[in-house]
């Protein structure tokens, strides 16, 4: 059965798009791998197609095959069932799937929103709150995947929170700065609530069609993203920020989710609590993320060829790329080891 995961952080700029690419692109060296772009704006989607984007949702036999349209029949009362979704996967990684996004999906966010807070009143809307759910399991199923990574988009919705819940365990990317830290205050009130919702609704749900997972998701950790560098060091400006969000994470938020028995209490490593469960620390892309696009690869999948430059400035950035699959390596191993207790 595959293990989910939700990246999440309802602040926008925290690089969790592009986290959710490269973590399932690392992993899918050894495991099936389905990457779900939950996020109306697609960039998910957009980074993997790359100049086939537009084209797969106007040709026939892929402008359904989406996470919108995969749902339709729960959603708009069509008289058949949910059906796994057909992927795309990338040239230079088999075993990675795409569920791709679409630009309406928040369309059904109102419904959901009223499915999950009706008290079940109406019998309609009782397979609502599980069909995204549903149809994770059936595509997860047809592709035989191992981990399953959601990106969802920058907002506190009740899509959001469906698939939140419909996960096994959840990262919290971030960036350090000042906003990042208010989004934590706000995850540290909002996260433990929804999972409330959930052990208060279950039985609501359980005669629906398309049941919701019973368990809740345990938190894995936090990724600080975007920042410059200076002598091996995050640059000055930064350090703080740094300091602060693992502070904050390994107090207030991590107490608040510990008691609404969200973390994996005993399988953490030392050096990870050290860390302020911060489970990656990750440097600015700088001049390779264009030759990322361009190749649409991760960078620290760039071929050297791939890299375009020479002399120095080939040496510096090959230096940089090998830095960041060195760090990717560590993320890798951190979730890989956590996951076999979620």
């Amino acid at each position: 059965m595959s293990k989910r995961i939700a990246v999440f952080n309802h602040k926008g700029g925290v690089s969790k798009t592009t986290s959710v690419y490269n973590i399932g692109w690392l992993l899918s060296k050894n495991l099936n791998v389905l990457v779900v772009d939950a996020d109306p704006q697609c960039n998910l989607t957009s980074l993997i197609l790359g100049e086939g984007f537009e084209k797969y949702y106007i040709k026939d036999e892929t402008k359904l095959q989406n996470i919108k349209d995969g749902v339709s029949a729960a959603f708009l009362g069509r008289p058949h069932p949910i059906e796994a979704v057909t992927c795309y996967s990338p040239e230079r990684a088999d075993n990675l799937f795409l569920l791709a996004g679409h630009a309406n999906l928040s369309e059904y966010d109102a419904a959901l929103t009223f499915a999950q807070t009706s008290n079940n009143a109406i019998a309609t809307l009782q397979n609502l709150p599980g069909a995204f759910s549903e149809l994770l399991r059936l595509t997860e199923e047809k592709y035989s995947i191992d981990i399953t990574i959601i990106d969802l988009n920058p907002s506190l919705s009740a899509i959001n929170q469906n698939l939140f819940l419909s996960s096994d365990s959840f990262i919290v990317p971030t960036n350090p700065d000042p906003f990042s830290l208010m989004a934590i205050d706000t995850l540290t009130r909002v996260l433990p609530k929804w999972v409330q919702w959930k052990q208060a609704s279950m039985d609501m749900f359980k005669d629906s069609a398309y049941p919701m997972p019973e368990s809740h998701p345990k938190f894995l950790g936090s990724l600080i993203q975007r920042f410059n560098v200076r002598n091996g060091l995050a640059a000055r400006p930064y350090r703080d920020n740094i300091s602060e969000i693992k502070q904050k994470i390994s107090n207030e938020f991590y107490d608040s989710i510990s008691n609404a028995g969200m973390t994996l209490d005993g399988f953490y490593s030392e050096n990870l609590i050290s860390e302020g469960y911060c489970l990656a620390e990750i440097p600015d892309f700088q001049g390779l993320l264009p030759k990322s696009n361009k190749a649409q690869v991760p960078v620290f999948a760039l071929l050297d060829e791939e890299i375009e430059y020479s002399g120095k400035v080939l040496e510096t950035m090959l230096t940089k790329r090998d830095h960041l699959l060195t760090i990717f390596e560590g993320l890798e191993t951190n979730l890989t080891r956590l996951l076999d207790h979620v």
